[in-house]
C-alpha cells in the first residue's frame, strides 16, 4: 500500500503508483546525503556553479517531458506547465550565475587592529518537503541557493507528484552531483519526522499548509533544527484608482486563475474603492464567468481541473458554507468532478467562515472599501501575510499603502511578476523565511566569523 500515486485529476484515472520507502531505504538516503556533504561542500565554488548550470540545462532539455508529467499529476494547463519548467531552470541558473557572489567573504570594518570577515560555509544535509502545486518551481527555489552553498539535499515531494520526483532526481544526478548530493525519498509523515530528528540532518524546509508547517516546526524544534516555512496566503488585490479599468480587470482575472487558482500568493480577496466597485465587479464577474474549466492537455486551455477530487470537494464545501451564512454568489459555485467553475462571492462579512479562510481554487471574494484606510484595514484583517497587489495611479498613495500592508511582498500595478532575483516569502501565518533572490542563501548557511589580530 502506498500514498504515492499519479492520479490524473482530469480523468480520475490512476496512472501509476510508487512504493513508499522502507526504513532501511530512508536510512540509506540519509547516509548517502551525509557522505556527499563533505565532498560537495569542499568542491570549489566554480565547479559547483558548473554542475548547477547543468541542472538548469537538464530542465530545459526535458521540458516537454516534465510538463506532460505535471499536467497529469495535478492538472496544470499545458502551456503553464511548460512555463513552470522554464522558470525553474531560470531560478537554478540564477544561482549558478551568482555562485561567487553568494559564497564570497564579507569584510567587516572593525574597531581594533587586524581584520574580520564573515565566511559562508554549508551546514550539511538539508531536508526539503515540497507541495504538489508547483512540482518543478518549488523544488528549484529550495535547491538552487542551497546547492550553491555546498549543502546536500534529501527531497520528499508531495505524494501526488512521484513521477516529477523521480524525473528531478535523474536531472540532478545526470548534471554531475556526487552520489547523495540530491536524494529523492518516497517517505511517510512518520519517516519524515525520523529524517528531521536524525543528527546527520541540519535543517528542514517545508512549503505547504499551515498544518503541515506547524507539524514540521514542532519536530524541528524538539530536535533544535533550523526550519524554513513557506505556507498559505489569502492575498489582497487592492484597487484604488485606474486609468484603464479593462486592463486592471484582466490583471485581476489573471491573478486569480493562475495555476487553476492554486497559488499560495495568488490574489484571492479583491478590495475595491467604492467609486469603482460596481463597474469592477460587473466586468470581473463577467470575465471569470466566460472562462470554462477544460482539458489541461490542450495548449490554449486557461483553466484546468483542481489538483484532485478531494480539493474540489473541499472548495465546494467552503463556497456552500459561505452562501448558507449569507454571502452572495455572483457566478460559479459548481463543479463537475475536479473541474470547478470560476466563482465570485460578495457581501462577505467578518462573522463568516470564508472571511478567514484561504480559497485554493478559482474562487474570489470581492469587498467594497470607502477609501484607502478601509482598504488597508480589510487587507490586513487576516492571519496570512504572504503577497499583496495594489493598483493606483497615485505614486504617493502606492508608497503609503505598500508600507502599511502586513505582507512579505507588495506588487504595485502588476501581477504574475515573480522573478529569480526577487525574494519570495511572508509574515504572520504565511511563513518565516525567504526563497529566491540572494536572501534565499541566508537561510541554511553558517555565517562564520573569522577575526584575525
Amino acid at each position: 500500500m502506498t500514498d504515492y500515486a499519479v492520479i490524473n485529476p482530469a480523468t480520475g484515472e490512476t496512472v501509476a503508483t510508487y512504493d513508499t520507502f522502507t526504513d532501511a531505504q530512508i536510512d540509506d538516503a540519509i547516509a548517502r546525503a551525509h557522505a556527499a556533504a563533505s565532498v560537495w561542500g569542499s568542491t570549489p565554488v566554480a565547479e559547483r556553479a558548473a554542475v548547477i548550470r547543468r541542472i538548469a540545462e537538464g530542465h530545459r532539455a526535458r521540458r516537454d517531458e516534465f510538463a506532460a508529467i505535471i499536467v497529469r499529476e495535478m492538472g496544470k494547463p499545458l502551456a503553464a506547465a511548460v512555463g513552470e519548467v522554464d522558470f525553474a531552470a531560470d531560478i537554478i541558473e540564477f544561482y549558478a550565475d551568482n555562485a561567487e557572489k553568494i559564497n564570497a567573504d564579507q569584510p567587516i570594518d572593525i574597531l581594533g587592529e587586524g581584520t574580520a570577515v564573515i565566511r559562508r560555509a554549508p551546514l550539511g544535509v538539508l531536508f526539503g518537503i515540497m507541495p504538489w502545486n508547483f512540482p518543478a518551481y518549488q523544488v528549484a527555489r529550495f535547491t538552487g541557493p542551497n546547492l550553491v552553498l555546498g549543502n546536500t539535499i534529501i527531497l520528499k515531494h508531495a505524494p501526488q507528484c512521484p513521477e516529477s520526483a523521480a524525473l528531478l532526481e535523474e536531472i540532478y544526478r545526470d548534471a554531475g552531483l556526487p552520489d547523495g548530493g540530491y536524494v529523492n525519498v518516497y517517505a511517510t509523515n512518520e519517516q519524515s519526522a525520523t529524517i528531521i530528528a536524525d543528527p546527520r540532518v541540519q535543517g528542514v524546509s517545508v512549503t505547504g499548509s499551515e498544518r503541515a508547517g506547524a507539524a514540521v516546526a514542532e519536530v524541528a524544534g524538539r530536535n533544535l533544527k533550523k526550519v524554513a516555512l513557506e505556507l498559505g496566503g489569502s492575498d489582497p488585490f487592492i484597487l484604488l484608482s485606474t486609468d484603464d479599468l479593462e486592463a486592471t480587470v484582466q490583471a485581476a482575472v489573471d491573478a486569480r486563475l493562475d495555476n487553476n487558482g492554486q497559488s499560495c500568493n495568488g490574489a484571492k480577496r479583491f478590495i475595491i474603492a467604492d467609486e469603482l466597485y460596481d463597474a469592477f465587479v460587473e466586468k470581473f464577474t463577467a470575465s471569470l464567468a466566460a472562462v470554462t474549466a477544460t482539458d489541461p492537455t490542450q495548449e490554449d486551455t486557461v483553466l484546468g481541473p483542481l489538483s484532485s477530487l478531494a480539493a474540489a470537494e473541499n472548495l465546494q464545501k467552503q463556497i456552500d458554507t459561505a452562501v448558507s451564512q449569507g454571502a452572495t454568489l455572483l457566478t460559479g459555485g459548481t463543479r463537475e468532478g475536479a473541474f470547478f467553475a470560476p466563482t465570485v462571492l460578495a457581501d462577505v462579512t467578518a462573522d463568516m467562515d470564508v472571511y478567514r479562510e484561504e480559497l485554493f481554487g478559482p474562487a474570489a471574494v470581492v469587498y467594497r472599501a470607502a477609501g484607502e484606510d478601509e482598504a488597508v484595514a480589510i487587507a490586513n484583517d487576516t492571519s496570512f501575510g504572504l503577497g499583496s497587489y495594489v493598483f493606483t495611479t497615485d505614486a504617493d498613495q502606492a508608497e503609503r499603502v505598500a508600507n502599511n500592508i502586513d505582507a512579505g511582498m507588495v506588487y504595485v500595478n502588476v501581477v504574475l511578476a515573480d522573478s529569480p532575483e526577487l525574494p519570495f516569502g511572508g509574515v504572520k501565518r504565511s511563513g518565516t523565511s525567504r526563497e529566491m533572490g540572494l536572501l534565499a542563501a541566508d537561510e541554511f548557511v553558517n555565517k562564520k566569523l573569522i577575526r584575525v589580530a
